[in-house]
């Protein structure tokens, strides 16, 4: 008999997360997936290339919730997913990360007695001031499986006082996306178009509120970003919300002044995981690209006071710099001069992460 699991992606970055999960699912005996979408971001044009580079089979329901504020987003995908789940009636709901679809299906799961697993658990910055952190806690507190990519996530849930039981170290579903796609990113000719040589350049991303709506820290940030430029240009796909910021805030005339910053629309995941891979240095407040630069071997500097994925600065690919403009160009002083420790991959960063999430929920021993 098939254990029915309903697994949600609701932004972006679930996309990369989901994907070799539906895939290692469908190839395991004895679990029948089925993939929603709560439409959280929704894009029609990226989210179509992420689905179609990733190989997501198209969802089975698309509950198109749009955007609102955490309040809004999050009751409308309640309102929209229990209903689904009424109908299906699945053994598990599988939730990934920390957006609001997350904590919002796994309580509506929870609440019709529905089993949850939270793929990404046990991860912590330290910071409630972040909505993911919240969202992060809450998902752990009412989670069935927890699926963590580190022992920093392990240590944190048995702290926390989570059944032993419960948790599993798996690895990064992230990293199995991200090894099963790079000869394929290796095609893209995006280099080429930009007139990018390998080593030559950085890339950036920019987008937490923290940085990009707080106007002295955006400053501090655009003002190591305006030394940075001058000798080594930055790739920035900006976010809509960074883009709006800097025309509220009255940075318009300064960016435009720095022609070494080259900003430009979203791309596709495997043109930006090209630019990553021969990036320079990666300029990032994302917690994903803090990853995905460990196993890229690409010296990472986060613009946050904190991380959720301490791995990443352990094994010495990333550097938590803060937002001070000091501290910034600090760290790129350091990957300029190669200041860096020698660098390693974290247990279970192999590609097999999704793999052992099927097995363990088909009822058979993970593998190591």
């Amino acid at each position: 008999m098939s254990v029915k699991i309903i697994c949600i992606a609701g932004a972006r970055p679930n996309f990369m997360k989901i994907a070799p999960i539906i895939e290692a699912f469908r190839a395991q005996p004895g679990i029948e997936p089925l993939l929603v979408h709560t439409g959280q971001h929704y894009d029609e044009k990226m989210s179509d290339l992420f689905f179609r580079e990733l190989g997501i089979p198209q969802p089975d329901m698309n509950l198109e919730v749009g955007s609102g504020s955490h309040a809004v987003q999050t009751a409308e995908i309640m309102k929209a997913f229990e209903p689904v789940c009424l109908q299906h009636k699945p053994d598990w709901v599988l939730v990934v990360g920390d957006v609001n679809s997350t904590i919002a299906c796994g309580l509506v799961a929870v609440k019709l007695g529905i089993r949850l697993i939270h793929v990404e658990a046990g991860l912590r910055s330290g910071d409630r001031t972040m909505p993911e952190e919240i969202n992060r806690i809450l998902t752990d507190s009412i989670s069935d499986r927890l699926f963590c990519t580190e022992r920093s996530g392990v240590e944190n849930l048995r702290r926390e006082g989570i059944d032993p039981t419960k948790i599993h170290l798996v690895g990064n579903v992230m990293i199995d996306t991200l090894l099963k796609n790079r000869d394929k990113a290796e095609q893209s000719t995006v280099l080429d178009q930009m007139g990018l040589k390998v080593g030559g350049y950085a890339t950036m991303t920019l987008h937490r509120p923290s940085n990009v709506d707080e106007p002295v820290a955006f400053s501090n940030i655009l003002e190591a970003v305006d030394t940075i430029q001058r000798e080594l240009p930055i790739v920035f796909p900006i976010h809509p919300r960074t883009r709006k910021n800097i025309a509220s805030l009255g940075f318009e005339n300064r960016v435009a002044a720095m022609p070494g910053l080259r900003l430009i629309d979203p791309i596709g995941y495997l043109d930006f995981l090209k630019l990553n891979t021969h990036a320079r240095v990666i300029l990032t407040d994302s917690g994903g690209l803090q990853e995905e630069s460990t196993i890229l071997r690409v010296p990472c500097i986060t613009i946050r006071e904190n991380t959720e994925r301490p791995i990443t600065c352990e094994v010495g690919s990333n550097q938590l710099a803060g937002t001070s403009t000091r501290a910034i160009l600090s760290a790129y002083e350091n990957v300029k001069s190669g200041r860096f420790a020698d660098r390693r991959i974290p247990d279970l960063w192999d590609g097999r992460a999704a793999v052992r999430i099927a097995r363990v929920l088909a009822g058979l021993a993970p593998e190591s």
